[in-house]
């Protein structure tokens, strides 16, 4: 079995590197080592991998945008499993094995021996993702906040605060929105925001369905009716801990395989934390899986 530890550099703290390095120095299997300089390189060593046709146990040491590099590059192939080593600040898909992921997925000799499951993933217009797709206000947070990464004194989560602040108080939260899943018809009204998950975190610390699984053949996915800024500050701490079930009347669910959604105005649509515009999207179940592996012991089916 080959072993390909893809290491993206510019993930997390500066620390975090020589860290990994100095654990993989004392692994007891022959394993190779690669790092990413650029967007795009941890799918072209994925690919690069897959080609050669032997089976190979991916793992991306980096974030979610790591991670959904790799496994753009490894979906729909049997002979390639994916993992994640969380180097990154957030690794919220990971969270889904429970608070002590970080632990667990860092001991790399148990992680290279873990059993493997061929998790599903979300197609949103041709780009595969594992984990969340996001469009509304919580996207637009997200797309916003390389806006203010690069101002003199402003920190990772002060750039997300000022993007908070823009987005919520200033530009308004709504957008009007067609979205087309299931029974659930809504056209051309505001909407908030809509979500589908695979996994079960996003955002940092928000978990809207507590029961997604990422093997269940099932997208879980959530619509925001429009609402008013006392409302919205109200009820996202509510969303934030999956209890969309007790607002029937905001929260439209629906769990199922696709939905379609549109607007008159380009839509900032996040998956796995990376950014995608347009005005129509498809998002639906893709045909591709992609085999992850886990330490043993650790268990994806338990519920937050």
């Amino acid at each position: 079995m080959r072993h390909l530890f893809i290491i993206n550099p510019a993930a997390g703290k500066r620390e975090t590197t020589p860290h990994l390095e100095g654990l993989l120095d004392r692994l007891s299997f022959p394993h190779e080592v690669v790092y990413t300089e650029k967007e795009g390189d941890a799918r072209r060593f994925t690919e690069e991998a897959v080609r050669t046709g032997e089976p190979v146990r991916v793992y991306a040491c980096g974030g979610d945008g790591t991670l959904n590099e790799v496994v753009n590059g490894a979906a729909g192939c049997d002979h390639v499993a994916v993992t994640n080593v969380p180097k990154g600040t957030g690794n919220d898909f990971l969270k889904i094995f429970g608070p002590d992921y970080r632990k667990l997925f860092y001991d790399l000799e148990a992680l290279a021996d873990g059993p493997q499951t061929p998790f599903d993933l979300i197609d949103c217009n041709g780009h595969l993702g594992i984990d969340v797709v996001c469009a509304g206000v919580d996207a637009r947070i997200a797309a916003d906040v390389h806006r203010y990464k690069d101002w003199r004194f402003v920190s990772g989560m002060g750039a997300y605060v000022l993007s908070l602040i823009e987005n919520v108080f200033f530009k308004g939260i709504a957008r009007p929105m067609s979205v087309h899943m299931g029974e659930i018809q809504w056209v051309d009204q505001p909407a908030s925001l809509l979500c589908v998950c695979n996994g079960r975190h996003y955002g940092g610390g928000f978990m809207p369905v507590g029961e997604a699984l990422p093997d269940d053949g099932v997208l879980d996915m959530l619509l925001v009716r429009q609402v008013g800024l006392l409302t919205f500050l109200r009820l996202v701490g509510k969303y934030a801990k999956g209890l969309y079930k007790q607002y029937p009347e905001l929260i439209l669910d629906y769990h199922g395989q696709q939905v379609t959604f549109s607007a008159p105005e380009p839509i900032s649509v996040v998956v796995d934390g990376e950014v995608m515009r347009d005005r129509t999207f498809a998002v639906r179940l893709s045909e591709k899986r992609v085999n992850f592996f886990y330490p043993a012991g650790a268990d994806y089916r338990l519920r937050d």
